[in-house]
């Protein structure tokens, strides 16, 4: 059951306050998604190189395209694992509304390793939704895009399936009567995120989407489309 902080009236102001109180654990996530990525590219070319050097292949030889290929078999487990971290940036949003209290770093990363295969899955069904909704005519990828704050939450909070949680919140979004005036809200604060991003050469977009997770999980709670 959502915390009474869920159902209040959502403001920019009450969303950087939220944001504020989860610096740390938003920080952290940021930083470990990083590093993690920074590590898979450095196992990449060390890969990639020794077995080109070892093999003696031609820069443009098959053996060169074999070690690149095994370079990014070397890299994809920490491609994995930096996705599954870095969604905790939205997570935390959905953690906190759900709860009512500040999600510590320690909770966060508690709530991601619980059900890791999960989140996994997850993220695999929805990328290849979008990218499905891409190929006809884009307009169906970016409407999916907008399912994801209410998608996010009913994956960490509910014990729906992936499936299952995915079908909810389309329904949510696009046949409840508040529906279409949160897809409004998401627009909007879609197009803040980018003005700002364009304003600060995109580091503004480090402050910009944390806040605008915790506006959209509050104004998704309040509207009725969680519970």
């Amino acid at each position: 059951m959502a915390s009474a902080l869920a159902t209040e009236s959502p403001s920019i102001n009450r969303a950087w306050e939220a944001f504020v109180a989860h610096v740390p654990a938003i920080l952290l996530a940021w930083i470990a998604a990083t590093g993690i990525s920074v590590i898979g590219m450095l196992v990449y070319f060390v890969i990639s190189l020794v077995l080109t050097t070892l093999s003696g292949a031609d820069p443009n030889g098959g053996g060169t395209v074999l070690a690149i290929a095994v370079g990014q078999l070397g890299q994809f487990p920490f491609t994995v694992l930096s996705s599954l971290v870095a969604v905790l940036v939205a997570a935390i949003p959905a953690l906190y509304y759900e709860r009512g209290e500040v999600v510590t770093v320690q909770a966060a990363f508690a709530a991601l390793f619980e059900r890791p295969w999960r989140y996994l899955w997850a993220g695999v069904l929805f990328t290849l939704l979008v990218l499905v909704g891409f190929l006809f005519c884009v307009l169906p990828g970016v409407l999916i895009l907008f399912v994801t704050p209410l998608y996010v939450n009913r994956i960490f909070n509910t014990n729906l399936t992936v499936t299952d949680a995915f079908a909810a919140s389309v329904q949510a979004l696009f046949r409840s009567p508040q529906g279409i005036s949160y897809l409004g809200i998401e627009v909007l604060a879609a197009l803040l995120v980018l003005l700002v991003s364009i304003c600060t050469c995109g580091f503004g977009a480090l402050l910009a989407l944390p806040v605008s997770s915790f506006y959209l999980q509050n104004a998704a709670y309040n509207k009725g489309l969680i519970s």
